[in-house]
This record gives C-alpha cells, structure tokens and sequence, in this order.
C-alpha cells in the first residue's frame, strides 16, 4: 500500500463502494477471473432485459389507446387515424434511437462505459414513466406524447453499445458465438418481461404498463453503477496469471481480453474514426443486412399483440391481455434462434452462412403464420414461435456476435478502441429500418394485413441477399483455407492504411 501513488490513492477513493466491494473480494483470494466474467454477463445481461422491457409496454397498450377497444380508447389515439398515429410515435422513437446509436456509439469508446450506461438506464426509466403519467394526468396532447418518445430514444441508444463493448471486454474470441447466443437472449427475455409486466398491469389502467418497467430498469440502472466492473483492470483482475494495473480508467479497454495475447495493447491509439469504421471489411454488408432483418424484427416488436387481438384464432378474438401473453412466445422463439445461431456459426465458423441461412427460412415461417396462424391456437403458437426462430435467430447473431468480431478485426493492427463504435454502426444502421417497418405497418395494415406480411417477406429476402459476397468468401474460406478471408483484408482500404485514425 505505502508504493502506491497520489493518483492511485485519488482513483480509489473514487471509486463506486461496489467495485471498491468487488476489489477487496479480489485481494482476498475469493473471487476468479471467470468470476468476474459471470458477473458482468449476468449484470450486462439483465440491464438488457431492462431496456428491452421498457420498449414493450408501447405495444401493449395499442389496442387499449386506439379506437377499437370498447373503452373508447384514448385520445388523440381514438380516432380513425388511431394506428397511424401510433405508428408516428414508434417512428420518433426508432429514429432518435438509430441515430443516438451512432453519437452513443463514438462516445462509448471515449467515456466511462459505467456511468454512460446508468445515465441511459435512469433516463430510459424517467421517460418511460412520463409516458405513463399521462394516464393520470389526463394529457392527451400528441405532442407530449411525441416528446417523451423522442427522449426515450435518445437515452436508449445508450444502452446497446456499452453492453457490447463490456462483455468484448472481459470475453475472448473462443465460443464467442455461442456465448453471445446464450447473452443475446436478453433480447427476447426483455420483451417476455415487458409484455407479462404491462400486460398483467394493464387492468389497473394503461398508465401502471409503463411505470412498472420504468421502475424496474431504473432500479437495476443503481445496481450497475455500484457493481459493474467494465475491465479487468478495474477491479486488479488476472488473466493468465499476469496482474492487470487497476489504475486505468473505466472507460478503457482491455486488448487482451478479446485479441491474441501476441498482439499490442492498443492502449496508447486513438479510438477509431467514424469513417474508418465503415471500412473495416463485413461492417457495411452486416450494417445494411440488420437493417432489413430488425425491420421485420421490430415490427413484431411493436404490433404482434395488436395484430393478434385484432385477428380471430380458432373462430374468437382474444383480450387485449391475452394477446399481449401470446405474443411473448415470438420472443421465446427468439431466445432459441439466438442461442442455435451462435452454436451453429461457431461450428460452421461462418457468420454470414448462418445468418443467411436464418433469414431464407424466415419467409416460409412468416408465410404460413399469415395463411393458417387462424385455423387454431395450436397451430398459431408453433407457427408464431417457428418465426421467433428464424427472425431473430439472425438479428441476435449479427448484433452480438458479429459485430464483436469486426470490431476486432485483424485489420484495426491491435487498436483496442473500436468496439462500441462498429456495435453502434452495424446496430444503428439497422435501427433505422427498426423506425421504418412499425411506421409502414401502421399504414399498410389499414389496407390489408396480407400486404404487411408480404413487406417483411421481401425485406428478409433482401436481406439474406445482401450477405451473397460474404457468404462466397466463406464457403472459397471453407474449401480453400484461410487465404481468402486474408485476401480480402489485404485488399481492404482499412488494411492499407491505419485504421486509428481520429476521423
């Protein structure tokens, strides 16, 4: 203790008591470096679940605030246009959200990814709630609602590129597809979560649907703050036997976490450029790939309860509640997708055959829940849960997975600081056909649901053939070795000139 520096001493005292907790757990001998690591999945884990959550309430209480419930609905919601006005509120949401991922995306790998990541729990928690206040204050202003929707999104595109630069950090490339199939299953959990919670809350009035996730991610937003480690160096951690410094700021990365020992720190480069992010190879086929996939995704997110309370089952419609339970079995179909996708890439080592393949068999499944989904329960939860599978099985791959990988690419020579900002990129990008398919449904749905399926057919057709080049390099990468995938990087503009550059 007596070597220790003034600057040590200051960056102790400054410390949240939780990881101060988490670091004398360490000097006593009691906690592991895979210790470590099961923490900050579990903790990255259910923040995600929180942000996930607190999304879904908006589709629940649809049908409640549109004019076709026997209440009347909600003003402005209640008239005609009710849907299409609801689809403007998805839309502002969705496209603050894609373009703050991107800002969000720069600063997290120059900020302090644990406070960044509070500061978009808590704020996601108070705009949530204020959603809900509306209920008891009687507002009915559509521009309040639109304003508290343009916050939401901003505060939740925080969310994403923190938990993905987090768990690169203390994660390795080996099982990374897997493991990453196992955590991505955040997505579909916080959407079960979200749909139980506001629609078990739904009978008291549709203002409780949005405070109790509101309640629930501000609550776990302390909860990261005061435990999450970002690195191991935040907490002494070890890796290999070799003591890590403590001393290094939070929101700093840790190379040797997620590159081969052999390779430099990459402590001492700039964090990567916009720009130059662009051009790290794969980034803008995936980047433009998730868009069509999260454009399908998404507008299950924000309609399926609609869409199943509005479309008879066996001959009966169903309540609003149980509407809102059923759809939850798209999500647990998700779960199962995220987790085959990650398995079955890591033993194919091939992202894009597997994300491809994914997306192709999505459109029979969402062909055959439009046509018989009707005939029965029965037949509507194996159909609903088929095309839980094959659509987000893809979008959990690519936003996981993938984009921890490239943001590790070989090409970056080492340079540690690039992984939020690809996440953001490959996610943002896509969260921008995310505000386009709810707003285009709320429209298109007026006319014939028929219409609706058939847009997000053609979207995932368009995105399976995105990844065509991709997936050739992969298959020439199986047969021949892997030359290609060298080939491909040495040709790369990224490859050719440093990519640490400040853009």
């Amino acid at each position: 203790m007596s070597s220790w520096t003034s600057s040590q001493f200051l960056y102790e005292e400054t410390k949240p008591c939780g990881i101060q907790f988490l670091e004398r757990f360490k000097r006593s001998g009691r906690l592991s470096f895979k210790q470590y690591q099961a923490l900050v999945f579990i903790l990255t884990f259910v923040a995600y679940i929180a942000f996930h959550a607190a999304r879904k309430p908006n589709s629940i209480v649809k049908g409640t605030l549109s004019a076709s419930t026997v209440k009347g609905g909600w003003a402005p919601f209640d008239g005609p246009d009710g849907p299409a006005w609801l689809g403007q509120i998805d839309l502002a949401f969705l496209s603050v959200y894609a373009v703050g991922m991107f800002v969000a995306g720069h600063l997290g790998d120059r900020l302090d990814l644990r406070t960044f990541l509070t500061i978009g729990m808590i704020g996601t928690g108070l705009f949530t709630a204020l959603f809900g206040v509306a209920f008891w204050a009687d507002f009915h202003s559509f521009y309040y609602f639109l304003a508290v929707q343009v916050f939401a999104g901003l505060f939740q595109s925080i969310g994403w590129p923190c938990v993905v630069a987090v768990l690169g950090n203390w994660f390795d490339k080996k099982r990374r597809g897997m493991i990453m199939g196992v955590w991505s299953a955040h997505t579909s959990l916080g959407n079960i979560t979200g749909s139980l919670l506001a629609s078990g809350l739904l009978r008291f009035g549709w203002g409780w649907s949005f405070l109790g996730p509101a309640l629930l991610i501000t609550f776990l937003g302390i909860v990261v703050y005061f435990f999450l480690p970002v690195n191991p160096p935040t907490v002494g951690a070890e890796r290999d036997g070799t003591e890590v410094d403590s001393t290094m700021r939070l929101g700093e990365t840790i190379t040797e976490s997620f590159l081969s020992s052999r390779m430099s720190t990459g402590f001492d480069r700039k964090a990567i450029g916009f720009l130059a992010a662009w051009k790290i190879p794969g980034v803008a086929p995936f980047a433009f790939c998730l868009f069509f996939t999260k454009l399908v995704s998404y507008t299950f997110l924000y309609w399926l309860p609609y869409y199943v309370s509005h479309n008879m089952i066996g001959g009966e419609y169903l309540s609003e509640e149980t509407s809102g339970n059923l759809s939850t079995l798209f999500d647990v179909g998700g779960v199962v997708g995220g987790v085959l996708a990650g398995y079955i890439s890591d033993q194919l080592d091939g992202r894009a055959i597997t994300a491809a393949g994914f997306i192709y068999l999505a459109i029979p499944a969402l062909f055959l829940y439009r046509v018989y989904g009707h005939i029965s329960m029965t037949i509507n939860v194996i159909l609903m849960f088929t095309s839980g599978v094959f659509v987000n099985g893809p979008f959990a791959l690519i936003t996981t997975a993938v984009s921890a990988d490239l943001g590790t690419h070989k090409s970056l020579k080492g340079n540690a600081r690039a992984l939020a900002t690809v996440t953001a990129i490959i996610d943002g990008t896509g969260s921008v056909g995310a505000a386009i398919g709810p707003v285009l449904t709320g429209y298109i749905s007026a006319i014939s649901w028929d219409a609706v399926f058939y847009m997000l057919m053609t979207a995932a057709f368009v995105s399976g053939l995105l990844l065509t080049k991709l997936i050739v390099a992969e298959v020439k990468a199986m047969l021949y070795g892997s030359s290609e995938e060298d080939e491909v990087v040495a040709s790369s503009p990224a490859h050719r000139a440093p990519i640490d550059v400040l853009l």
